[in-house]
């Protein structure tokens, strides 16, 4: 295999992958915007600001000019934060071709229009193919060869299986789906149930409390992705209840982290900063309140978590307005009216 491969991005989850590459023998070019920080990674090949102690493969090359990432290679990997993804590709779509394949890695929806990645892709680069690689994997596991699942998902079987071949290692395993609706969502939105999960450790409560959070979390994500065409199988795979489970329990979880000091009453502001790294999950959640609010889907911890984050609710207060609504049936979206007849 002698595919040549560019990086848009050298983040945390960024830096893993070309490392992961670069260890297969690909040729890994990773474009990052801080010159500063390519300075100390040349000459430390080392990301030390976001992956400490994992030494860069010679192979991979630290390059300021997005140019020299984009052009020539066969596939570019979107690295960045889901909110740049559109500023970037407009800045340089001239320089990519329409026979180069587009591996989204970020996880968010757009604010402003409620885009997933992939149409955002398709409505600046429409010719190319596009594939979202997605599952519950941190970055600092993925670099030192801990065994990670994940998923390739895209509308052309071909360029799944593709991807499948080119990021499989013995460490790293790749299934394919065709649902990107669903695998897009599910890398989003569980991010939404993180920073919940993350606050209600802050608060100081229990086990009881997370499962619950994450079980009717993963309801709620299920019944968006639903009704935006998403196959609901999907969110019992990888990218629904598998990324959900290691985003709400780990600590390596930068949403689940800023989640935690939320609930213990830092501002988002200072969470955030805290964090030191972008927390997809808090623009995240203004976008699934507005797609609930578009879709007519009940999705009552993301409402509440939105009331926290932009209307200054109190953290206190929305445990007891989520215990307190009215009795359901617990499996009211999947059964019929007859089913639920003793």
């Amino acid at each position: 295999m002698s595919e040549k491969i560019g990086v848009l991005g050298g983040g945390s989850w960024g830096t893993a992958l070309a490392i992961l590459l670069a260890k297969k023998g690909l040729e890994v070019d990773m474009w990052l915007r801080n010159k500063e920080q390519i300075s100390d990674i040349k000459e430390s090949r080392e990301n030390k600001k976001y992956l400490p102690g994992v030494k860069l493969p010679p192979n991979l090359n630290v390059v300021e000019d997005i140019k020299k990432a984009i052009v020539g290679k066969e596939i570019l990997l979107l690295a960045t934060s889901s909110h740049g993804i559109r500023e970037i590709l407009n800045k340089n779509r001239d320089y990519i071709e329409k026979d180069q394949l587009i591996v989204n890695v970020a996880k968010g929806i757009e604010n402003d229009t409620l885009m997933r990645v992939s149409e955002i892709v398709k409505e600046i680069l429409p010719e190319n193919t596009y594939v979202i690689l997605s599952g519950p994997s941190h970055a600092e596991e993925v670099a030192i060869d801990i065994p990670t699942t994940v998923v390739s998902a895209s509308l052309d079987k071909a360029a799944a299986e593709y991807v499948q071949d080119v990021f499989m290692t013995p460490y790293f395993r790749v299934y394919t789906n065709p649902d990107v609706v669903g695998v897009e969502l599910g890398g989003s939105l569980k991010n939404v149930i993180a920073l919940a999960a993350g606050i209600s450790d802050g608060l100081g409560y229990g086990d009881n409390t997370k499962a619950a959070l994450m079980t009717r979390g993963i309801f709620e994500m299920a019944r968006l992705g639903e009704k935006m065409g998403a196959n609901s199988s999907t969110f019992s795979g990888l990218a629904g209840i598998g990324d959900l489970i290691v985003t709400c329990t780990s600590m390596l979880s930068r949403n689940r982290r800023a989640g935690i000091l939320i609930g213990k009453g830092y501002s988002v502001e200072e969470a955030t900063k805290e964090v030191g790294m972008v927390v997809e999950g808090i623009k995240t959640t203004k976008s699934a309140y507005q797609l609930a609010k578009k879709y007519g889907v009940d999705m009552p911890i993301t409402e509440e978590l939105y009331e926290v984050l932009y209307e200054g609710k109190s953290v206190k207060e929305s445990v007891p307005n989520l215990m307190g609504r009215d009795k359901k049936h617990e499996m009211e979206n999947i059964v019929s009216d007859e089913d639920l007849r003793w």
